[in-house]
């Protein structure tokens, strides 16, 4: 069950039924995630910079070199 306390979005990646990674952000500015097949409702916190060089990342072509 994600944290009621947070606005949750589910990546626009996740077809129906699948495991899905869900992101919220605080008002502080404070990035969370969370998988939704974890029974353990585990929650990563990030900052805004950090999520943003995660997903530079993982949309970088396959054998694109790293900046």
């Amino acid at each position: 069950m994600l944290a009621p306390t947070h606005e949750w979005q589910k990546s626009s990646y996740c077809g129906q039924g699948d495991s899905c990674i869900h992101v919220a952000a605080t008002a502080t500015g404070t990035i969370h995630l969370t998988e939704s097949s974890d029974p353990t409702a585990a929650i990563l916190s990030t900052t805004p910079a950090a999520f943003a060089a995660l997903l530079r990342t993982t949309q970088r072509p396959a054998g694109a070199e790293t900046a």
